[in-house]
């Protein structure tokens, strides 16, 4: 049997493209998206002269709803698509105060409108075959609030929602889903962001982030999460917030918020 072709966004540098290459190495058919065409170019015609798979193109500019909506047709009528990772992403160097408001309107398109509408033009047809997966790529950010990326932070905090909702309704369809958090990456996001390089700490190297993200993709993790050497701190978050759950449903509210102050 074929195995399914892969639509990566974002491919045309650092994780999107280590991903293209490392899933064309294992014999998938690609479908590369990214704003640079040029660059597109250039890595289907190195990964199709080593690996021998078949790579499309497909400009777009993941702000731009034109362009969403090429890329969420192509993944309702190209049954040959199996495997979506949604990488695209952008970051803005700043405070949230000093950001401009069209810079936060780009940045929650591309982080999250754009990875819902993409995961949700290729879901029913995943669910019909009862098969497929759907890789999100997230951020540690999401999780920590103290690191004053806000807007950024919240997009990923929503992509990690978003990819543990599909898990939740999709799972039992037979299609996995899988959300990877990495910390600092050594990609160009950095330099578009306009942070200074110089002044940038230690970070994980691309290569070894998206080779760790497929070993959770292999093991069929829910949640993957690289940088995170004791897994058994993530296990005990959620099992916090599980133990939560049942006292949402209290019809009045809890005594703290009651009881007269002394």
């Amino acid at each position: 049997m074929s195995k399914p072709r892969v639509l990566v966004t974002g491919a045309s540098s650092g994780i999107g493209a280590v991903y293209a290459d490392r899933f064309a190495r294992r014999g998938h058919d690609l479908v590369i998206v990214a704003r640079d065409a040029s660059r597109l170019d250039a890595l289907a015609a190195r990964l199709t002269a080593e690996t021998g798979v078949a790579v499309d193109v497909l400009r777009a500019d993941l702000a731009e709803d034109a362009d969403v909506a090429r890329v969420e047709a192509r993944l309702r009528d190209d049954a040959a698509i199996g495997i979506l990772v949604n990488n695209a992403g952008v970051s803005y160097a700043g405070a949230f105060a000093d950001q401009a408001p069209a810079d936060l309107a780009r940045l929650v398109a591309v982080n999250a409108t754009a990875v819902m509408r993409l995961a949700h033009a290729v879901a029913p047809r995943l669910a019909a075959a009862g098969e497929g997966a759907i890789v999100n790529i997230g951020s540690v950010v999401g999780l920590v609030p103290e690191f004053g990326q806000t807007v950024y932070g919240a997009t990923k905090a929503f992509v990690l929602f978003l990819s543990q909702g599909l898990a939740h309704e999709l799972g039992p369809k037979g299609v996995y889903v899988q959300a990877v958090l990495p910390a600092a990456t050594a990609t160009e996001i950095w330099s578009r962001a306009g942070a200074n390089t110089d002044q940038l700490p230690p970070m994980m190297a691309v290569d070894a982030l998206v080779d760790a993200a497929l070993a959770g993709f292999d093991r069929r993790e829910g949640v993957t999460i690289p940088p995170l050497h004791d897994g058994a701190l993530w296990d005990a978050y959620q099992l916090d917030r599980v133990a939560m759950i049942p006292s949402f449903g209290a019809s009045v509210p809890a005594p703290r918020y009651t009881e007269t102050a002394r």
